[in-house]
């Protein structure tokens, strides 16, 4: 493990990209991103993670567990992120604008998808 202790700044410092760390265990997890390394296992489907937290949010796949529910139409959600993104349907928000032609969009993936358009000349 490339882990350097600075005692005066009390700060772990990877060797490869120079990133500190107040705490041990978030150096390791930084360091997983280098290495690779996915130590938490999903005893279902045998899929690997880095964090086991996302381990956690992973189970609810195999569980069907979905607790983020809109309050609008009781639709439910297994990660905060997606409900946040369902709301915007209620909404009609539209926070991605085409820096180009300044076209709207709810989802980012449709604006990535939008520039393809400018590539190929297309409106």
């Amino acid at each position: 493990m490339h882990l350097r202790r600075d005692p005066e700044k009390r700060k772990f410092s990877c060797d490869l990209c120079e990133k500190e760390f107040d705490f041990k265990s978030h150096f390791d997890n930084h360091y997983r991103r280098h290495t690779g390394e996915k130590p938490f296992v999903c005893d279902v489907c045998k899929k690997g993670f880095t964090h086991k937290g996302n381990l956690g949010t992973h189970y609810r796949i195999h569980t069907g567990e979905k607790p983020f529910v809109c309050d609008v139409c009781k639709k439910g959600f297994t990660l905060k992120g997606n409900l946040n993104q369902h709301y915007r349907t209620h909404t009609g928000e539209k926070s991605f604008v085409c820096d180009i032609c300044k076209r709207r969009f709810a989802r980012k993936y449709q604006l990535v998808n939008h520039y393809q358009s400018h590539r190929d000349g297309t409106p």
